[in-house]
């Protein structure tokens, strides 16, 4: 089965993401026996929460810089809604 858990180490953020996609479509497919299915999810809850932690450790290390009326250039924390 083309969808099956694979034993290998995690890669980039990418290649993490287009695996959960495989997942997502194993999950989707009628032919995807039980057992599989479960490992199947079990597999993409963890790699969406390992995806999640990578993208509060990028959104921490975002910051932008911006000029306040007097000219000054002040650091803050990227916006929430960015």
């Amino acid at each position: 089965n083309k969808f099956m858990a694979k034993k290998e180490k995690r890669g980039s953020f990418e290649e993490q993401l287009g695996r959960l996609e495989e997942i997502v479509a194993g999950l989707e497919s009628e032919t995807t026996p039980l057992e599989d299915s479960l490992a199947l999810f079990e597999e993409g809850v963890k790699i969406s929460k390992e995806l999640s932690v990578k993208l509060e450790e990028v959104k921490r290390k975002i910051e932008v810089l911006k000029k306040n009326a007097a000219g000054e250039i002040k650091l803050e924390e990227l916006d929430e809604a960015v």
